[in-house]
Parts: structure tokens; C-alpha cells; sequence
């Protein structure tokens, strides 16, 4: 009988596609699991099922032994494992692309509508009791319409944010990628920049690339330097992607005027290793989610889905649908 590590709690449908299957499954806490339980429960097992809190690098690997045939992410990212060591071990690499885009572009557009007509500013208002009534002045926010929507990174979820923002509030787009979409800037009426230029011209600038070497700080000191001092900026990708410390030192200068966030450079938020993230939270020109751009009900139970499925598959001597690298 295969075994199965679940690293965390997911939704009981991706669980239960598995023991239908006559597997041992095992599955971690609800909260986040410590290091040393990681390593015991991997010992033997035939898979691990992984969430982005859990680093899956070569200890792991080691302690899971020769039986380990793929480790199944649970997320489109997979910065949180050891990739070429899991390929030197003929291991399947396996994510959950395409189920999250829906989701985290509605998301993405809740922070930025949250930000700019400053929502949690004005809920805190109210529960401080100083709403004492209407006033022509009383915190006044910016319109989305007709702003300049920056979309860096123009994949499937930089896509329909895009979208969201032109067709739903009248934004005009403008992009960043590595490569030209000239489907996707005939249909959205978007413009191709460097990164520089749209910095540059941006009213909003919205974050959608993957975390690796070249996107860690890919938004620092200089690049909020170019932005202009009326621009927010808005991250549902990965906390690395900014500077945290250099963010801080934007929003506390008025050099940038909010940004709202659902990742953070060291996650927990509040617990930065080198830049301590409450002194963030400290700031009222900036709004948070605690890493929940994906989190509905529908896309969770899809997640779940999928990343079993991959599992069932790689178990079963096939290749499986999500891979991340060919073996």
C-alpha cells in the first residue's frame, strides 16, 4: 500500500480522492509543522503532498528515502522546493496552475479597490466611533477609472486582471512581460513597457511573477524611485518580489501613497528575520491580507483536486499532468 504525507490540513476532497484509492494517508496539522515532525513523517512515504509554508529541499528528500516518487505542491509557486535536487533523484515536481487565476485576480482587484477608496481606513473609522456624521471631505479616495493600471507580469492571472480592471472599471493597461502578448494587447487594449517606463506612468502597479532569482527585490529603492509619489502598488505574488525594508521606506516618506499586501517577504508577517514587518503595520497607507489571494472555497477544493490527481497518477506509472520539469 502506497504512503502519503499530507504536510498541512487541506480540503477533504483532494484527501479523500486518495484513500478511495486504498493509500495510506497521513496528514499533518492544521497550523504550520515544525521542522522535526516535517522529517519524521516524511520517512518512507511514496509521496508528499506540500504547501508553500513547508520547504521541501534536500534533508527532506533524504529523510523520505528511495520510495519517494513526487512531491505535489499545493500552489501554482514552487519556490519553496529544492528543484534540481528533486530532479537529480528522478523525483516528479508537481503545482496547481490555472485553478487559482479567477480567484487571485478578484482578489487583486478587492485590495486595489480597498486601497484607493480606503475601505479598512474607513471600517476602522466607524468601529473607532468617530463617525459622527457625512462630511463633503470625510476620507476622500481616488476612482479607478481612467487610472493607469501597471500589470507586471502578464501570465494567465496578470491577464485577467487586466481585464477585470479595463472592462470592469475602465482602467487603461499598460504591461510588463518578458516576451510581447499581441493577442492579449489587441483584445485588452493594453500597451507593452519596459519595466522602467511603466513604473514610470503607472497610477496602480500590480505584481503577478513568479519568485527566483532574477524577481527577489525586483521592486526596491530604485524602482520607488521612479514610481510616481501618487502610485500604489499591490503584491498578491510573492513577498520576495519587494523589498520589504525599501517598501517601508517609500510608504513612511510619502514617496508612495499605499500599497496593499497579501504576501510578505518573511512569513509570517510579523516576524521578519531581518526586516521586522510590524513596523508596516504600523502605517496607515498600507492595507494586508494574511497570503489569501486564492482562498475561496471553490479554488481550495480544486487545489486539493488537482494535486491528488497528480499523485494518483505518478503512483500509478504515469506521468502526471502538472509538472513542473520533464524527468
Amino acid at each position: 500500500m502506497a504512503k502519503i504525507f499530507v504536510t498541512r490540513q487541506i480540503p477533504s476532497a483532494g484527501i479523500e480522492k486518495l484513500k478511495n484509492k486504498g493509500y495510506e494517508v497521513i496528514v499533518g496539522p492544521e497550523g504550520m509543522i515544525s521542522r522535526e515532525e516535517l522529517l519524521e513523517k516524511v520517512k518512507g512515504v511514496d509521496a508528499i503532498l506540500s504547501v508553500l509554508t513547508e520547504k521541501i529541499d534536500k534533508e527532506v528528500l533524504e529523510a523520505a528515502g528511495p520510495n519517494l516518487k513526487i512531491v505535489a505542491n499545493y500552489a501554482v509557486g514552487f519556490d519553496n522546493i529544492d528543484i534540481s535536487e528533486a530532479k537529480k533523484r528522478k523525483i516528479y515536481v508537481t503545482n496547481t496552475p490555472g485553478v487559482l487565476t479567477h480567484t487571485v485576480a478578484e482578489h487583486t482587484i478587492a485590495l486595489m479597490a480597498a486601497l484607493m477608496h480606503r475601505v479598512v481606513e474607513g471600517d476602522q473609522f466607524v468601529r473607532d466611533g468617530k463617525y459622527k456624521g457625512w462630511g463633503p471631505t470625510l476620507l476622500l479616495g481616488e476612482d479607478l477609472e481612467n487610472k493607469i493600471l501597471g500589470v507586471v507580469g502578464f501570465g494567465a492571472i496578470g491577464k485577467r486582471v487586466a481585464e477585470i480592471a479595463r472592462f470592469g472599471f475602465g482602467m487603461k493597461i499598460i504591461y510588463y512581460d518578458l516576451a510581447r502578448e499581441p493577442e492579449a494587447e489587441k483584445r485588452l487594449e493594453a500597451q507593452f513597457r519596459s519595466l522602467e517606463d511603466l513604473l514610470k506612468e503607472a497610477d496602480v502597479i500590480s505584481l503577478h511573477v513568479p519568485l527566483n532569482e532574477k524577481t527577489r527585490h525586483l521592486i526596491s529603492t530604485k524602482e520607488f524611485g521612479l514610481m510616481k509619489k501618487t502610485a500604489y502598488l499591490i503584491n498578491t505574488s510573492r513577498g520576495a518580489v519587494i523589498d520589504e525594508n525599501a517598501l517601508f521606506n517609500a510608504l513612511y516618506t510619502n514617496r508612495l501613497a499605499g500599497a496593499a499586501l497579501d504576501v510578505f517577504e518573511y512569513e509570517p508577517a510579523i516576524a521578519g528575520s531581518k526586516f521586522d514587518a510590524r513596523e508596516l503595520i504600523k502605517l496607515n497607507n498600507v492595507i494586508f491580507t494574511p497570503h489569501t489571494a486564492s482562498a475561496s472555497l471553490e479554488t481550495r477544493t480544486k487545489m486539493a483536486e488537482m494535486a491528488a490527481l497528480n499523485i494518483i497518477e505518478a503512483l500509478e506509472g504515469r506521468q502526471p499532468p502538472n509538472l513542473v520539469y520533464q524527468l
